[in-house]
């Protein structure tokens, strides 16, 4: 809500500058650092002082005798050191709006339909192995990410890339073929987790070919059935994926996080996306055939020349080998020239009905909804994929598509590492008491599903310790919703520019900076009305009735708690145009600090004074919604109860 009214303040007095000094200024809303400054504040007369050769404060008083702040929300306009406009809003009406008005835009304010279509592309794990803990940082920012630009109203889908062609997947399969000889039927029947059983077997496969490198070669041939799609090795390729397809969407349905389709690398070779994007290439002399060098016999995108690749010691980019298969980033090219509609092809679908997701096809349903075509693409994928990112949008630059190279947006992260404590509690050995990192390739790693079922093991062990009356059923429910929040906020709350060491024991915090921490203050909070209405001490809360509420009944410290709880939608949007969505879970982390802080010195029930009453759950209704909907955006489940 201060979002439009800020709007609306700026607009206003932009039309107030033109008309009294003709001059078109689009003025700027801060939010002052000290509530005695007021509730708003705007510099525009000391931007104006260098145009109109006057000093700010002067442009300042002149605009505070004629202009009038638009609305009934301001309550008062004062001139500010050096030639501020400084505007303090009328608590009680500001607050009583915020107890129904819409806390985040979403699609009232943009015209998803005007602004187009963002493509999300996140997760994409490698279908030959179990999700771990590494891959839950991806799912869980692409996923926040999709939640608050829906929540600004922007039109998004989401995709997850499934790559069942890569080698990877053929190492699985040469460990079903050729190391553990086992039959189709056979893998088939293997019980759950079938992920599990890959993760173990794909260590050995690792191992297998460092006693005889030679069996690489089985490697080799495993890829190019792959590729083509024919053989048995390829139909154990598809099984493969399929099933641990399977398994990664119930692991990140546990976290709440869903897509909108996956989308198959084998469709990409089956429909010959990239022959399409090789001959736009190769006509725009965007790629070369070496004939000699290290490159002999591949095509390579020639980057030398480019600012962005300058210095590097060998920044031309091979995107076709010399045997004639496809380098990741060449399958890449073509895919984000599809997800842009710029390619003149397309997949067909069909319904995985037992998933409930659409999926690429290479034939499909007549019906489905409309995919791709997208105004800008944003790729999750960790910080160290950042110069094959580059390389995806010179792709596109070199094809004449520079709009779409600039919307091309890569979302880099740091990796994710286990605490030496909590690397000892899950069972992985921690050298020299550093922190864990996982590898994959050596079986060295904690699955995504054990560290869940950890965590809920650990919050039912604390709850029951805290209410052992809790009936069974509803114990396994709260403390698979802590678990939830400790983990989506762990992921969230720090910076995508840092390394993060999971920790159990700090994630699981009832009194840190955690996601149970929240859950505690909103649980808190909404149960105040209910209290108050056993009590028999105040009805519903009537917006009109708060409105009218005297201006000294509100303690500067109530009235922090509101003004920090309307600008979540700034936030928001902040926090998705920069991608440092950590902003989303320090607002709701500050606002459940400032909330617990008040709680107790602001008592509801026990106070006799009906104003300081009426005030008080107005204060704490509002940031009770405002704390949901950020937590909302968090994945974070709001308990019944703690």
């Amino acid at each position: 809500m201060l979002g439009p009214l800020k709007r609306q303040i700026a607009a206003s007095l932009a039309r107030e500058i033109h008309d009294r000094f003709g001059v078109d200024h689009d003025p700027v809303v801060e939010i002052p650092p000290r509530r005695s400054l007021g509730d708003l504040a705007l510099p525009a007369p000391l931007h104006l002082a260098r145009v109109l050769k006057r000093r700010p404060r002067e442009i300042a008083e002149e605009l505070a005798a004629a202009w009038r702040p638009p609305g009934e929300l301001v309550a008062e306009l004062r001139v500010e050191g050096a030639g501020y406009l400084n505007l303090f809003l009328d608590r009680s009406r500001f607050a009583a709006a915020l107890l129904d008005a819409p806390l985040l835009p979403g699609a009232q304010e943009e015209s998803a339909g005007e602004a187009g279509k963002i493509v999300v592309e996140h997760t994409n794990i490698n279908p030959n192995k179990a999700a771990h803990i590494g891959h839950l940082r991806n799912a869980i920012l692409g996923d926040l990410l999709v939640r608050c630009l829906r929540a600004l109203g922007r039109r998004v889908e989401v995709q997850n890339y499934i790559d069942d062609t890569g080698v990877q997947v053929a190492d699985v399969v040469v460990g079903f073929c050729d190391l553990e000889p086992t039959s189709l039927a056979d893998v088939k029947a293997l019980p759950e987790p079938f992920d599990y059983t890959c993760w173990d077997l794909y260590a050995r496969v690792g191992r297998w070919y460092e006693e005889d490198p030679a069996r690489l070669e089985l490697r080799r041939k495993t890829l190019h059935q792959l590729e083509r799609g024919e053989g048995e090795r390829a139909e154990m390729g598809r099984l493969v994926a399929q099933r641990i397809v399977a398994r990664h969407l119930r692991t990140m349905a546990r976290l709440g996080i869903g897509y909108d389709l996956l989308t198959h690398e084998s469709h990409i070779l089956a429909l010959h996306f990239f022959a399409v994007a090789y001959e736009q290439l190769v006509a725009r002399g965007a790629l070369r055939l070496e004939s000699e060098g290290k490159n002999a016999g591949c095509w390579v995108m020639p980057l030398e020349g480019t600012e962005e690749f300058a210095g590097l010691e060998d920044p031309d980019k091979v995107i076709v080998r010399s045997d004639g298969t496809i380098t990741y980033v060449g399958k890449d090219i073509a895919y984000q020239l599809w997800k842009f509609g710029l390619l003149g092809k397309d997949f067909g679908y069909r319904y995985w009905m037992d998933q409930g997701v659409w999926v690429t096809d290479v034939e499909g349903a007549e019906d489905h909804p409309s995919f791709g075509g997208a105004r800008e693409v944003v790729n999750v994928i960790d910080a160290r994929q950042s110069y094959l990112q580059k390389i995806v949008r010179a792709g596109l630059a070199a094809l004449g598509h520079d709009e779409a190279a600039r919307r091309s947006v890569h979302f880099a992260y740091e990796m994710v590492s286990l605490s030496p404590a909590t690397a000892r509690q899950l069972g992985v050995a921690s050298e020299d008491g550093k922190a864990q990192e996982m590898s994959g390739r050596k079986g060295i790693g904690v699955k995504a599903d054990d560290l869940i079922d950890r965590l809920e093991e650990k919050a039912r062990e604390e709850i029951a310790a805290r209410n052992r009356e809790l009936p069974r059923a509803e114990l396994a429910e709260l403390a698979r919703e802590i678990a939830i929040a400790a983990v989506r906020f762990f992921m969230a709350k720090t910076g995508t520019t840092r390394v993060i060491a999971f920790d159990l024991d700090e994630a699981l915090d009832f009194e840190g900076d955690s996601g149970p921490y929240l859950q505690y203050a909103l649980v808190r909070s909404r149960a105040i009305e209910r209290k108050v209405a056993a009590a028999g001490k105040g009805g519903t809360l009537d917006p009109r009735a708060a409105g009218a509420l005297p201006r000294e009944l509100w303690d500067d410290d109530l009235w922090d708690l509101v003004h920090a709880a309307a600008q979540i939608a700034d936030t928001v949007d902040k926090a998705a145009a920069t991608l440092e969505l950590s902003l989303v879970a320090r607002h709701a982390l500050e606002l459940a600090q400032r909330f617990n802080a008040l709680y107790h010195h602001h008592p509801v029930l026990h106070e006799e004074d009906a104003g300081k009453r009426h005030v008080r759950r107005v204060a704490f209704a509002v940031f009770a919604r405002a704390l949901g909907a950020l937590a909302d955006l968090l994945g974070i489940p709001a308990p019944a109860r703690m």
